[in-house]
């Protein structure tokens, strides 16, 4: 069968509308984010935050138990819906024991290296307050170590908490309230450049959430109708697997993903367009929703890129592991030096910003899917036979 359904070949109704990008509000919404510790399993701070500004922008919304966010854009029509997903949560640490010096030994929250925590300054949030302090290799000084301290390997068995407090014992830190299992947020030390660079720890995924929350305002604003019900999902345990796992509507039927996208040798991702990503460490995305993507890029002039990622997943796959019968895709803002000092660019974000708010205002990429359960007719089909191969030509 050679035949193609309206699904393949997405369909542009005249009326998107490419919306102008408030980077005032994308800058200044990202930069307040950044400044909200929210390591996960510590994420109630940002979760108060991003449900204020969806209230002043007029969303309404609703919390999970543990409190990832579900709003909702109206559209003309409910079923089939989508959604649109970024998680809140960062990359983190917690304590795992306190040493007889006084130094605090901890264990990643996420998977970063150690490599990327050394020097980086922290909060260590107790149950009876805060307490500031840095991250440092065991041996951290060359008049001490001398070579030592370039041949220790990269391990967080090999770095510790020095606390910017009058410890030299075990019991000191016991005594002002440090102890196993308290949370440690990383300092973001957000730089935004002259040229458009912005430079921080946590843009995975606080620039994602800031993209999402200007696309939408900008919808907003324009008074545009979207076709179908859109929801807005903010997540607060990917960053350790669980992500989109409870938070979906039940007929939620295709979801699209926002993260970061890695450039690197042998990658097609960078840090000046918006990357679809093709396949993840959790499998192919949906063919008919990733080529729609792809076709609202070429169809309104968003740089754009197609790229693969062997070594990551998204809230996509916590979706469909939790047994979601749901279509899905992964936008994604380039960052070079992921879980590390990552670094994007405004020419990113404008055009991720760019298919959100396109995405939002298209009709749902396959039609049947109104249906959890249907007949044969409707169901699209992807191309398996070769295109023909043009007569060649003879003088």
């Amino acid at each position: 069968m050679n035949s193609r359904t309206a699904a393949q070949t997405p369909r542009h109704a005249p009326e998107l509308n490419k919306l102008p990008v408030d980077r005032g509000y994308l800058i200044s919404t990202l930069l307040k984010l950044l400044a909200i510790p929210s390591p996960s399993g510590y994420t109630d701070s940002v979760v108060h935050f991003v449900g204020e500004e969806l209230q002043r922008l007029g969303v309404d919304f609703e919390l999970t138990r543990r409190g990832a966010i579900r709003a909702t854009v109206p559209g003309r029509k409910r079923k089939p819906n989508r959604a649109v997903v970024a998680h809140l949560d960062t990359l983190g640490a917690m304590v795992k024991h306190v040493k007889p010096d006084g130094r605090v030994s901890v264990v990643p929250i996420g998977t970063w290296s150690s490599r990327f925590a050394e020097g980086a300054r922290v909060t260590i949030f107790t149950d009876e307050g805060n307490h500031r302090g840095t991250i440092l290799p065991n041996k951290a000084s060359g008049h001490v170590y001398d070579k030592e301290i370039d041949t220790q390997p990269v391990a967080w068995d090999n770095v510790e908490i020095r606390l910017d407090e009058h410890v030299s014992r075990a019991v000191d830190v016991a005594e002002i309230g440090i102890g196993v299992g308290d949370f440690v947020a990383i300092d973001p030390q957000p730089e935004v450049t002259d040229n458009g660079f912005i430079v921080s720890r946590h843009l995975d995924n606080k620039a994602g959430v800031a993209c999402l929350l200007t696309a939408s305002k900008a919808i907003l604003e324009a008074g545009i109708e979207l076709p179908i019900d859109c929801h807005l999902l903010f997540t607060i345990f990917e960053e350790v697997g669980s992500g989109a796992s409870a938070v979906l509507h039940r007929d939620v039927a295709e979801m699209v993903s926002i993260d970061n996208a890695t450039p690197a040798p042998n990658q097609s991702s960078t840090e000046h367009n918006v990357t679809i990503a093709m396949k993840d460490s959790s499998g192919p995305f949906d063919y008919h929703l990733t080529r729609k993507l792809l076709g609202l890029c070429r169809s309104h002039g968003i740089p754009h890129g197609r790229d693969v990622f062997k070594f990551y997943r998204c809230d996509a796959a916590s979706a469909v592991e939790a047994g979601n019968d749901i279509r899905t895709a992964l936008i994604c803002f380039g960052v070079d030096a992921s879980h590390g000092w990552e670094r994007t660019h405004l020419d990113s974000l404008n055009a991720l910003t760019d298919l959100i708010s396109l995405y939002m205002q298209s009709p749902a990429a396959v039609e049947r899917d109104r249906m959890e359960l249907g007949p044969l007719k409707g169901f699209p089909d992807q191309p398996t036979e070769a295109p023909p191969v043009p007569e060649r030509q003879h003088d």
